[in-house]
């Protein structure tokens, strides 16, 4: 999920679940020749896909793809049913991959989650955390040895009526992040605090209401826009405005999670991703210091200096990698050097705090412990995990997604939100870490992004978190901006052609975001409105045309009609000249149209458009 919000997941703004759209300002490093890593407009994407494969009750049974995770880290993604295809990606535990067919292939052998694993079944896949194949790698499938995975099966929520409303965008969830395999056991605890909404005079606007028909393709084309993200659950930039107009972040909450009460949890630990796959070797290893305090590894009975460094280096030989850990002092004096299993924990002393020099963003002090995950097989690679308690994590969560000048009670919103967020996808007992630090989960940049006005909100909410009528922690997706309006997430999370796959929530209903006078509670958005920049007719229909999603030949018509409850498109139907017709979703039409605008040239924030201005 962003600074002022994400496409989350999120910690929504592919683009935090939906979790948000936000991208940190990180300042580069001295000596590094690329930016830090600012997150890109894909990871928005990346957001609303992990918030999208955490809503789908069961593709299986309506489509026939299957959901599945794989059992272990890095398994490979390849163009071919064989060892010998193209390597295109990987994909981790966590990850939820959808399969469309099981096909037999090459044979394979690999050791994974404790056992060697061998076959010659490959599983062909379509999709990963909710984003197409096509999008993330520019061919229509990939095929992953079928033994390393592992179907995912979610609980389907009772279906509810429909609500009366709608919404708009949402923060990154950035990574990919499994279904929580427990719930938080912390009995549910109403706030006895928390209050009824006041009801209020209804607002003027109203979402666009659809053309009685389709729409035939002007000779020149701008796109018309509110809101970025997915638009489900808490609207950042609505939270502000609400919180500005003197509501309390218990009434915030209340409109954004419909039905829900405040309750409390534990202080339970979490694990995050802090850097992925870095390629370590003997002259560019995984590097650590200690800052502000001795520090020491778990297993090694020595204890470290302040600012001493470790170096977790690899050695690789016959396809089998071992490490060594070498530590030394700010002098150069070796402290300790030895060979050490392929995972250890670094851990700070009182007041100290670890740095990671390896990674490429300047946000690279973090609280708690750091695990060092080394590959041993011929790759070397590394992933570290960064383990601390839930508030501590917060710390760096809730200043990284929206701005610590907001409103107090914005920022209490955002910080109760936040932490149901995370405590609804932890899974302690599997995998070797909770969540990204990206908008593929929520942003977290860790010590250096902590400040004191989010600190505080943070401290005055602990423990604080939204749970369901029925007593467990709700899915509190949330984004940047809705537009005026938020979305039901079933209308939201739905197939690359626009058919709904996912369960209602009877919490995360769309409703108007509007105050009794009609304005946008997130108009002080940046993107409360946008719009394209002016393409020819045949610019268009050149784009759309280069997609096998949404080729209809000469496209002459676009029917706009199939809109949710915040006028978000479900899906639309492009028509062709020769009577020809393709649907896609709201979200698929704008990634298609964002891959081929000019670059530099504005995108398309949201599924809430039209070729005319919204009002």
């Amino acid at each position: 999920m962003q600074t002022p919000a994400a496409f989350h997941l999120t910690a929504l703004h592919p683009g935090r679940l939906l979790k948000r759209l936000r991208e940190p300002r990180p300042v580069a490093r001295p000596g590094w020749s690329a930016p830090p890593r600012a997150i890109p407009r894909g990871a928005l994407v990346a957001a609303f896909a992990v918030a999208t494969v955490l809503l789908i009750v069961s593709a299986t049974s309506t489509f026939g793809a299957t959901m599945v995770t794989p059992k272990c880290d890095d398994v490979r993604l390849r163009a071919g049913h064989s060892t010998s295809a193209e390597r295109l990606g990987n994909v981790d535990e966590g990850d939820l991959v959808t399969v469309v067919n099981t096909v037999s292939g090459g044979s394979y052998g690999a050791n994974c989650a404790g056992s060697y694993r061998s076959g010659s079944s490959w599983h062909k896949i379509s999709a990963v955390n909710g984003r197409t194949v096509s999008s993330l790698y520019g061919v229509n499938y990939v095929f992953a040895a079928a033994k390393l995975f592992k179907t995912v099966t979610n609980p389907t929520p009772a279906p509810t009526a429909a609500a009366t409303a709608a919404p708009p965008s949402a923060p990154s969830s950035a990574g990919p992040t499994g279904a929580p395999t427990s719930a938080p056991t912390s009995a549910p605890t109403t706030d006895p605090g928390t209050p009824t909404p006041t009801p209020t005079v209804a607002p003027t606007a109203s979402p666009p209401t659809p053309a009685p028909g389709p729409v035939s393709l002007p000779s020149s084309v701008t796109i018309y826009g509110r809101g970025w993200g997915h638009g489900v659950g808490l609207s950042q930039h609505g939270a502000n405005g609400r919180a500005r107009d003197g509501q309390s972040a218990s009434t915030i909450l209340a409109h954004y999670y419909k039905g829900t009460v405040l309750g409390t949890m534990n202080d339970k630990p979490v694990r995050v991703l802090v850097l992925q796959s870095f390629g370590a070797t003997a002259s560019n290893p995984v590097q650590v210091y200690g800052r502000g305090g001795s520090w020491s590894i778990d297993g090694i009975a020595k204890t470290f200096p302040v600012d001493a460094r470790l170096r977790f280096v690899p050695s690789t030989s016959g396809g089998t990698t071992t490490w060594k850990a070498t530590v030394t002092a700010t002098d150069g004096t070796t402290l300790h050097s030895s060979t050490t299993g392929s995972r250890i924990r670094i851990r700070p002393g009182s007041g100290a705090t670890l740095q990671l020099w390896s990674t490429p963003s300047a946000y690279d002090r973090f609280r708690g412990v750091l695990r060092l995950i080394g590959d041993t097989g011929a790759s070397s690679k590394v992933n570290v995990v960064n383990e601390l308690p839930m508030e501590q994590y917060l710390r760096g969560v809730v200043p990284a997604e929206i701005s610590a000048s907001w409103p107090i009670e914005a920022i209490r919103a955002q910080t109760i939100a936040a932490r149901s967020y995370a405590a609804y996808r932890l899974h302690p007992d599997t995998g070797t870490f909770d969540f990204h630090n990206d908008t593929r989960s929520q942003v977290y940049l860790g010590k250096l992004v902590e400040k004191a006005a989010t600190d505080a909100a943070i401290a005055g909410t602990a423990g604080t978190v939204v749970r369901t009528s029925g007593g467990s922690i709700a899915n509190t997706l949330f984004h940047s901006c809705g537009g005026g309006a938020t979305e039901h997430n079933e209308n939201v999370y739905v197939s690359a052609t626009g058919q709904q796959i996912a369960g209602v929530y009877s919490y995360l209903r769309g409703s108007m975001d509007r105050r009794p006078d009609g304005t946008a509670y997130d108009s002080t958005s940046p993107n409360a409105r946008w719009k394209t920049g002016t393409y020819t007719r045949a610019q268009i229909q050149a784009w759309f045309a280069a997609d096998s999603r949404s080729n209809v030949g000469t496209l002459v018509a676009l029917d706009l009609r199939d809109r949710g409850v915040s006028g978000r498109l479900i899906s639309v139907k492009l028509i062709g000249a020769n009577g020809s017709t393709k649907r896609v979703s709201g979200d698929v039409f704008r990634s298609i149209f964002n891959a081929h605008r000019p670059s530099g040239d504005a995108a398309m924030m949201s599924s809430l458009f039209d070729l005319a201005p919204i009002p």
